[in-house]
């Protein structure tokens, strides 16, 4: 089992940035291939970006590339999002996910309750 608690939403300005932080416990945090998604209201579910175990790959959506950095800490049990340039259309509900594979796409077994972005234009 792995729980995940996300931190660092909020409400900022088109243009701002945010940092997104998720902290994990349970299994042994650098076993895991760590995610973060998105959901805006009555959109489904999307993935943003996701790291390898070992923080030496990562992978972004393509309308996040150049603008949001995903990075990892495994001695603190956290990833983190850093997120620039943000736009109205980033609004959303952001989820931390974690899971055993190695690949960064696809199915991820375990998900944080999300931190709310809202970028006013």
């Amino acid at each position: 089992q792995v729980q995940l608690v996300e931190s660092g939403g909020g409400l900022v300005q088109a243009g701002g940035s945010l940092r997104l932080s998720c902290a994990a416990s349970g299994r042994t945090f650098s076993a895991n291939t760590m995610g973060w998604f998105r959901q805006a209201p009555g959109k489904e579910r999307e993935f943003v970006a996701a790291i390898s175990r070992s923080g030496m790959t990562s992978d972004y959506a393509d309308s996040m590339k150049g603008r949001f950095t995903i990075s990892r800490d495994n001695a603190k049990n956290t990833v983190y999002l850093q997120m620039n340039s943000l736009k109205p259309e980033d609004t959303a509900a952001y989820y931390c996910a974690a899971k055993m594979s190695g690949i960064l796409r696809g199915q991820y077994d375990y998900w944080g309750q999300g931190t709310q972005v809202t970028v006013s234009s």
